[in-house]
């Protein structure tokens, strides 16, 4: 049988911490004098790039006005924040069935280790790919197709969990089998951007339906 593959972007996939990075950019656009409304936050900063989000609202400013966002993020994160529901019996399934697993985000690397480790969950998805890191970030496929080398996987095996549009964009185009997580978009947005099908979190028994169909077309 074919090992299976899941990967995980992480903001508002493995750790719904939407609410956190927009209450950062609320607080540095505010300096500006400038405001930004959670929607604003979902339709254009969402799942891009830093590079992509200093160029398009702090056009002129260095990365450093980024690098400050981030720290106030990383702030606020709690000693320990709640994953997604669902995901240590979903990485126990993987466990068992000796799947790959990594997680793949544009998340810069700093954050990506504050929000494992605070979620617990660093020890158990150790192999991080980072957007930024590789030759494109999302939304080109590029990182999945990384993750992909990294574990020795072929997209027709692989599972990805994305809650935006670019995420959604990049793993769609990578080959994998797409579920969009309805932690900040509508299932049909999801759905519109891309994904395969919508999840609220991972005990959804349609994921399931298709983890155990996709093992059965392997095997």
């Amino acid at each position: 049988m074919s090992r299976l593959g899941l990967l995980f972007d992480l903001d508002g996939t493995l750790v719904d911490s939407d609410h956190l990075h927009h209450g950062a950019f609320v607080a540095i656009l505010g300096e500006h004098g400038r405001e930004l409304t959670l929607d604003e936050y979902r339709a254009h900063i969402m799942g891009q790039p830093n590079t992509a989000i200093l160029a398009r609202y702090f056009p002129g400013e260095d990365i450093g006005v980024i690098d400050r966002k981030e720290a106030m993020f990383r702030d606020t994160l709690a000693a320990t924040v709640e994953p997604v529901a669902g995901i240590h019996a979903l990485l126990d399934w993987a466990e068992a069935e000796a799947a790959g697993c990594a997680v793949v985000t544009n998340a810069p690397r700093d954050n990506a280790i504050a929000m494992l480790a605070a979620a617990s969950l660093a020890h158990r998805l150790p192999t991080v790919v980072i957007g930024e890191e590789c030759a494109r970030p999302k939304p080109d496929p590029e990182p999945y197709r990384a993750a992909m080398r990294v574990l020795g996987l072929t997209p027709s095996v692989c599972v990805a969990f994305e809650d935006s549009r670019s995420g959604i964009r990049a793993a769609r185009e990578s080959g994998a089998f797409v579920f969009g997580m309805t932690t900040g978009l509508a299932p049909d947005a999801l759905r519109a951007a891309g994904a395969h099908a919508a999840i609220a979190d991972f005990t959804d028994p349609l994921l399931w339906s298709h983890l155990t169909e996709l093992k059965a077309r392997v095997a």
